[in-house]
């Protein structure tokens, strides 16, 4: 199966529509903030591609027409909390629009997921407002105040931890599974419009299903298994619908650039990611393993695609 779009705008273009359901139930739930982040995250991929665009001596209206530039803003403007200062945003970008892609070449040259570099370059740097969430419906006046630093005060009474972090938090103290449930449903809602969003990807011809299928079977195999060991461990419930399952198996680790690109690999590549993001999140220190799953395997797609190139007819 092959994609139908003659260009990458329509591409870009498509992916965005696919990325509203997800975004408006992350709205419904959270307010205001995750709209102004991607505003300010637009704005500032577009300023930063445009510069770098004009020191390399290259035209600038076509890539940024391609929309690349303004996917990987609103994705890792989705990643970050709604409620993160201005500058974690402007800096993020920045980085993933320089590091992720313009030194190496533009567009189709880069080896990591620009989104996916800057996201994980923030969450190291600076973890304290990377893991500060709303917990609760944002309006446009806090959520521009608390983004702008206008009202420091507020950040405390909006904020609260993410619900990966609730979920391992209550495990710790010894919460039985059927209690895990109180603050999932708005995540779990969320994730289920990126499922839709992905699923129409699919139908659109988008991306292949080889990546989502293996990513999400990766993810479930891995946490029935460490759910057998001794502890308390998240189910494969939470695996899937917390965090930013849905969002990585559809829209970054499908990334037609830094994802591998055989039937066979793609289905390596997608599974190991699974596998990744389930021992991440169960033994590491952050809450949610997406971001440096995708990184690590986008550093072995080269060997992955090597050992799995189709053998050509009659040789």
């Amino acid at each position: 199966m092959t994609a139908v779009f003659s260009s990458t705008s329509q591409m870009m273009r498509q992916v965005i529509y696919a990325l509203v359901l997800g975004i408006s139930a992350a709205y419904a739930f959270f307010g205001w903030g995750i709209i102004v982040q991607i505003f300010l995250a637009v704005v500032v991929a577009i300023a930063v591609e445009a510069t770098f665009l004009k020191i390399r001596k290259h035209p600038i209206k076509p890539a940024i027409a391609d929309g690349s530039a303004i996917l990987t803003a609103i994705l890792l403007a989705i990643s970050i909390p709604s409620i993160a200062p201005w500058w974690i945003v402007v800096v993020g970008v920045s980085f993933a629009i320089i590091f992720g892609k313009q030194l190496y070449g533009g567009l189709g040259n880069n080896p990591f997921n620009p989104a996916m570099l800057g996201y994980a370059f923030l969450l190291i740097s600076y973890p304290l407002p990377m893991t500060t969430w709303a917990s609760e419906f944002v309006n446009f006046s806090q959520a521009f105040d608390v983004i702008f630093n206008l009202n420091s005060n507020m950040v405390d009474a909006l904020s609260g931890a993410t619900r990966l972090d609730d979920v391992k938090i209550q495990l710790s103290l010894g919460k039985m599974m059927s209690e895990l449930n109180l603050h999932s449903s708005a995540q779990a809602w969320i994730n289920a419009g990126f499922l839709l969003g992905g699923l129409y990807l699919l139908a659109r011809r988008v991306i292949f299903w080889h990546i989502p299928a293996a990513f999400l079977s990766g993810i479930i195999v891995t946490a029935f298994l460490v759910s057998l060991g001794d502890g308390e461990y998240l189910p494969v419930q939470n695996h899937l619908m917390l965090g930013a399952t849905m969002l990585g198996a559809f829209f970054i680790a499908t990334d037609p650039v830094s994802a591998s690109t055989t039937p066979k690999g793609r289905l390596i590549y997608g599974f190991l990611i699974g596998v990744l993001i389930v021992i991440i999140r169960t033994f590491g220190g952050y809450p949610d393993g997406v971001a440096f799953a995708v990184l690590l395997m986008n550093i072995v797609v080269p060997l992955i695609d090597y050992y799995t190139q189709p053998k050509v007819f009659g040789k």
